[in-house]
């Protein structure tokens, strides 16, 4: 999100200077608790993804407080969070965000760190070695001793927990399907004193877990696949959030390459890059 400052006049109303932008909104200030996030291009319904966003918190799951009643379709006021996004405790190089990141990833409690550490043992069994290389060495070379916090690793733990905390809450309606974030990546998690939260649910639907894992891992494999200076992070961060790829399904990778090739804020330059991104996450699955 780029941080800019300024006002902006809505009619006889304004909201309060613009803290950011992304791809298709912008995020202005309303006071020190809450802010407005504006869909500058008109699509979605903000007050459908407020109602998601209340759904998983009632659940106890990590996502902001909202304002229904001073929503519209286009904007929702939202709880202000304090804290770097994931994103910039990976790429800024401020300590301040990378230790907040290591220390987070440290809450994970004994038996599941247990858990975590034998599904990796298992995976590690088989690994392919493709063109991409082996995807065993990146997880070795974490567990290395002395090698202090590995921010890209860490990164794929939290995101694997969120995934899976959200897949364990129950549907807004009656039926086998799962709550769906569908755009869940480092710069949808800002890291809080309380812990992770989850913005941006404007892709929000239900269905299976298997297609939110998949456009997660194509999200961060586009990244690993590119110049980008953050290939290398996200290619660890990756293997670290496909260790126990089990609630991945061929069916949903496909569909998730369907919809990022759809997507009408994707460069030519990230569809390209989408064959390349499958084969290496088909590379650490297997």
């Amino acid at each position: 999100m780029r941080v800019r400052s300024g006002h902006v006049h809505d009619g006889e109303s304004m909201t309060g200077r613009l803290l950011g932008s992304g791809r298709a909104a912008d995020v202005y200030e309303i006071d020190e608790a809450w802010v407005l996030r504006r869909n500058r291009e008109g699509w979605g319904d903000a007050l459908a993804e407020g109602a998601v966003m209340e759904h998983v918190r009632r659940h106890g799951y990590p996502a902001p407080r909202v304002r229904l009643s001073a929503s519209t379709r286009t904007d929702l006021v939202m709880e202000r969070l304090s804290g770097p996004t994931m994103l910039e405790a990976l790429g800024s190089g401020r300590t301040d965000a990378r230790e907040s990141l290591c220390h987070i990833s440290g809450r994970i409690s004994a038996r599941r760190l247990v858990r975590a550490i034998a599904r990796r043992r298992s995976a590690l069994v088989a690994e392919p070695r493709g063109r991409f290389g082996n995807a065993a060495s990146v997880r070795a070379r974490r567990r290395a001793p002395g090698r202090g916090c590995d921010t890209g690793s860490q990164a794929g733990d939290v995101l694997a927990g969120l995934l899976r905390r959200l897949h364990a809450i129950p549907a807004r309606h009656p039926s086998t399907r799962r709550v769906l974030h569908l755009d869940l990546h480092p710069d949808n998690v800002i890291l809080t004193p309380d812990g992770p939260y989850v913005i941006d649910w404007t892709n929000t639907e239900e269905g299976d877990p298997g297609l939110d894992w998949g456009m997660s891992a194509v999200i961060l494999a586009q990244v690993a696949v590119s110049a980008e200076a953050l290939a290398g992070t996200a290619r660890a961060l990756l293997a670290a959030l496909l260790a126990d790829a089990s609630d991945l399904t061929g069916e949903g990778l496909a569909e998730a390459r369907r919809r990022r090739a759809a997507n009408p804020t994707m460069s030519r330059r990230e569809v390209e890059l989408l064959g390349d991104a499958e084969e290496l996450v088909r590379a650490y699955v297997g």
